[in-house]
């Protein structure tokens, strides 16, 4: 479905900024709150926190992130869960999102409808309210900008600095074929985020969103590099799919194509893996794969090991 309609009637052009920001509070429903702690004041209050709070935004552009293949609804989940992922990624827990809009007057009342409904699906979900947000005009585009307020689960928050050389790498779920729809369809880790920040093996964190091949380097400690077991990489049907198409290993897939929204870590090199692995099997169904370690800079390349000098992910502004 086009965003777009050439029909005035048909978009929000015909209902201006008040009446739609009325429409918006129908269309969230319960998903926010009666202003000073939801939409309508010039700021939303929210209660104090006695743990570590942190704070992501992240956008949704169309023709970037989506394009008509998508259903509205589709488009307003993955905003909300791309920023979840991002909270997920250092064992935190959401307690407010704002959303702000940039859209032409030709944008179709029942998109921005359906947009809505999905997000306030998905914040039910996730037990997040949206709590305020705001909206400019600009004439033929379509960015909605969302910004995640969260805390820290447990005591801590787990950051991508911490790694150490002859640390365990580990994965979880499946990797690549985000191009055949897992963009839009993918679980953020929370729950899984929340129980590995409270390992004290787990040393650092992150989400996978740009790709293994990019988004690895942020954890490599100095003086060290990622050696990589192909065997081990968990490959999607989505990329073995690809890679039938494309005639490129499914591995390249896997650590190349982006937005899998999983969870990378570093695990202590003198951890006890079996134990660990054990207790995460009690707690998830979710896959976790170890697929690596961290070794020194100057080690030599291994047979079977993955060429991330040949791979890259998704680089803005490339």
């Amino acid at each position: 479905m086009s965003p777009f309609t050439r029909n005035k009637t048909e978009s929000v052009g015909a209902l201006g900024e008040r009446r739609l920001i009325e429409k918006i509070r129908g269309w969230l429903g319960n998903a926010t709150l009666p202003a000073p702690y939801g939409i309508g004041d010039d700021c939303a209050v929210l209660p104090p926190s006695k743990k570590q709070q942190v704070v992501t935004v992240d956008p949704v552009i169309y023709r970037r992130h989506f394009d008509d293949r998508a259903t509205p609804a589709e488009v307003g989940a993955k905003l909300l869960k791309r920023n979840l992922s991002d909270l997920a990624a250092m064992g935190a827990v959401p307690t407010a999102a704002v959303l702000a809009l940039a859209i032409g007057a030709n944008l179709r009342t029942a998109w921005l409808e359906g947009f809505y409904r999905g997000l306030a699906t998905t914040s039910r979900r996730y037990r997040v309210p949206i709590v305020g947000g705001d909206i400019a005009q600009a004439e033929g585009a379509l960015t909605a900008s969302l910004t995640l307020i969260g805390r820290a689960a447990g005591k801590r928050v787990v950051t991508r600095s911490g790694a150490r050389i002859g640390d365990w790498i580990y994965v979880t779920g499946q990797l690549g074929g985000s191009l055949l729809g897992h963009h839009l369809r993918f679980t953020p880790r929370l729950s899984e985020g929340v129980w590995l920040a409270a390992q004290k093996d787990v040393r650092a964190l992150m989400d996978v969103s740009d790709g293994l091949a990019k988004d690895l380097y942020s954890l490599v400690p100095s003086g060290a590099r990622p050696q990589l077991r192909s065997d081990a990489i968990p490959v999607s049907r989505g990329a073995q799919k690809l890679a039938a198409r494309d005639q490129r290993p499914a591995v390249d897939h896997a650590v190349s194509d982006g937005e899998d929204y999983e969870l990378v870590c570093a695990v202590s090199g003198r951890a006890d893996r079996e134990r660990f692995e054990s207790a995460w099997a009690r707690h998830f169904r979710t896959r976790l794969t170890c697929i690596g370690r961290f070794v020194r800079i100057d080690t030599p390349v291994s047979a079977g090991e993955v060429n991330l000098g040949n791979l890259h992910g998704y680089e803005h502004l490339r």
